[in-house]
């Protein structure tokens, strides 16, 4: 079962020694795990508005480093919900930026100075005379001394007081790329390539993001006299183990703030995943050994002793700091049939169910032996890159199938795709205007321009075909295919809409119209764009309102993951095995989705196709169950049941 409550988490976030407590003996830095972002960074907010109070109490200034990125803009958000309902006050606030892009005009849609003030300064009362951000129009000839002189300011203001941080998935804080030096100060740097990957999304692709950059340095970070890094889900799991367990390198900047003496790392529990405490319990301190702990256990122990689940001994467990489970619910044999057991009752062929079958141990009920059967798709590919072969399954065993794409995806579709198609609508009707329009559109197009509203729709009609010819593959019918186009989606940049009343209107209108008794959804939430998880949130919100009718109660909801990520074995409730053929037959329904099959726009770091990521992480999945002793399958799909 997953459990994706919110609670409120009322720790402080107060400066206190890593590696005080047992649990956190690895940690070589202060560091705090919420339930989620929007908790932790209100919590953050609340810190930096009372620090802006006491100096205004001393009549002091008060001197804030902030950062850009995804990571601070709900901290932001509080701030500027205190400003206009709590009357804080900035009037005793300098503020100095980490970083900027360069060369970047500051009225660029990517640059950080249109940033901050999008998000904050343009709402608070702070005198922009205080405001300091880097230039990126500085010319290369002042640059060296530009840069001396914002170290100098900030020195001549007593230094900063606060200073707000994210982390690259190189490790980097501010821009401060592997490899920099201690005691760097202020300066221009070149990016990583990793860096430049993740805001490939922002600038429309990997070519337009610039490849330097002005930072602080880590000399100048590390005066700051309170530091509060923000880091938030799976994908900076890795990175925040080298910087918080790691030795201090050059390699991982952020493990440089091991040597400050009051840094806070704020993070969420899925970022927070990699830490020894969280994911291997057992090693630093007595557990309480839940189900879901047994088993994530006893799988991470087949991994460490190479052995099958079966035969793995009590000396593997005594060896491996398992000693507690042992003597409370051992011994092996017996540990071991019941993990067994559990991981084969995940394995079905029957994703909806096996008509009169014993359902006792199946993942998925008997009856009705027929479902309806909704499958929501944030982009109008996920359906078949994550779940093809079930979604195939589930129409062969004659369900009704209904497939939802809930964006229009138009904003992935690139100039020159689009292009292509306006050229062959004009070649058919010649005399048709608005095609006209579209190509001259298209060829005028300069960097940073949002496309009109015809070349969005021209593009949403691209993936709309593509969907259909991927769906009619698979034998559904056109009338069992919904295009929900949510608002929220449609603003022809990166940047989207918060969800709104009518985005889980829809939601719920779809819901009520099929009456589903099973629904799959995306729970994957590394897209790097962030749509798959507004999607997830507008699904949980639907549900929350719909819980109370009728046909909910017999309604089951399993969370698919996309091409960046997998369940862990542990995690799995549902694992639908794939035959050769029918991974051939997932491969041919990608490949429908063209416009998203060659130069995909939002690749990630892996420079594969779509079809090929898929497939390793089925094949993958299908290996991990083999190696702990289950059956052999050429690929497995995986889904984890969401409760609401």
């Amino acid at each position: 079962m997953i459990d994706m409550q919110v609670e409120n988490n009322t720790y402080d976030i107060s400066y206190k020694p890593a590696g005080k407590f047992e649990e956190t003996r690895f940690e070589k830095i202060h560091n705090i795990v919420f339930k989620n972002a929007e908790i932790a960074s209100i919590r953050v907010a609340r810190e930096i508005a009372g620090l802006i109070k006491q100096k205004q109490e001393k009549k002091e200034l008060c001197i804030l480093g902030l950062a850009t990125g995804s990571s601070p803009i709900k901290v932001y958000d509080e701030l500027v919900r205190m400003h206009q309902e709590e009357n804080l006050s900035f009037y005793n606030v300098i503020t100095f930026n980490l970083d900027e892009y360069y060369p970047m005009d500051k009225n660029n849609m990517q640059s950080y100075h249109y940033f901050m003030y999008q998000h904050l300064f343009n709402h608070i009362d702070i005198p922009l005379e205080n405001i300091n951000i880097p230039s990126g129009t500085v010319s290369k000839e002042e640059l060296h001394q530009y840069c001396i002189d914002y170290d100098l300011k900030i020195k001549e203001l007593g230094g900063l007081d606060f200073q707000l941080l994210g982390i690259g998935r190189t490790g980097h804080i501010g821009f401060n790329e592997p490899g920099s030096h201690f005691n760097s100060g202020t300066r221009n740097i070149t990016l990583d390539h990793l860096t430049r990957i993740d805001a490939a999304p922002s600038f429309l692709g990997i070519d337009n993001v610039p490849k330097k950059a002005i930072t602080m340095g880590i000399g100048t970070v590390r005066s700051a006299k309170r530091i509060v890094l923000l880091a938030w889900g799976q994908n900076k799991a890795t990175i925040l183990k080298a910087a918080i367990e790691g030795e201090i390198s050059s390699q991982v900047p952020a493990s440089y703030l091991q040597k400050h003496v009051n840094t806070t790392f704020v993070i969420d529990t899925e970022a927070a995943s990699e830490l020894t405490r969280k994911k291997t319990p057992w090693l630093v301190q007595s557990c309480n050994w839940t189900s879901t702990l047994k088993s994530k256990a006893i799988i991470w122990l087949c991994r460490q002793t190479g052995k099958t689940i079966l035969s793995l001994t009590d000396k593997d467990y005594n060896d491996n700091g398992m000693s507690s489970l042992l003597a409370q619910q051992g011994p092996a044999y017996d540990l071991n049939i019941e993990m067994f057991n559990k991981l084969q009752h995940t394995i079905t062929g029957w994703p909806g169910g096996k008509p009169d079958a014993d359902d006792t141990k199946r993942p998925e009920r008997a009856k009705p032996a027929k479902k309806r059967v909704l499958i929501f798709s944030p982009h109008p590919d996920d359906d078949v890159i994550s779940m093809g072969g079930t979604f195939d399954r589930l129409v062969e065993q004659l369900h009704e199938v209904h497939v939802v794409y809930q964006t229009s995806g138009n904003i992935a579709v690139s100039d020159q795709e689009a292009l292509k198609f306006a050229e062959i609508a004009k070649a058919i009707n010649p005399t048709t205007k608005n095609t006209q329009q579209i190509i001259e559109c298209l060829l005028a197009k300069k960097e940073n321009t949002i496309d009109t509203p015809e070349v969005r729709a021209l593009k949403g009609l691209i993936r709309r075909s593509e969907s259909y010819a991927a769906t009619r593959y698979v034998g559904l019918q056109d009338e069992n295919v919904h295009f929900l186009d949510l608002p929220f989606y449609e603003t022809g940049t990166i940047k989207k809409k918060k969800l709104s009343e009518v985005d889980i209107s829809i939601m719920c209108n779809i819901i009520k119209q099929i009456k589903p008794h099973q629904i799959y959804a995306a729970g994957d939430l590394e897209d790097p764009h962030g749509t798959h998880k507004t999607c997830l949130d507008a699904l949980f919100e639907a549900l929350k309102q719909l819980k109370g009718k009728s046909y909910m109660k017999d309604c089951w909801v399993w969370l698919y993951r996309g091409a960046w990520h997998e369940w862990d074995i542990h995690e799995i409730e549902m694992a639908v095995p794939m035959s050769p053929d029918q991974v051939l037959k997932k491969r041919h329904a990608i490949f429908y989705h063209q416009s998203q099959k060659d130069g995909v726009m939002f690749q990630g770091e892996d420079a594969r196709e779509f079809w090929m990521r898929a497939e390793e992480r089925n094949r993958n999945t299908a290996q991990k169950y083999n190696t702990l002793g289950l059956a052999d399958y050429a690929a497995m799909e995986a889904f984890r049941r969401y409760h609401f």
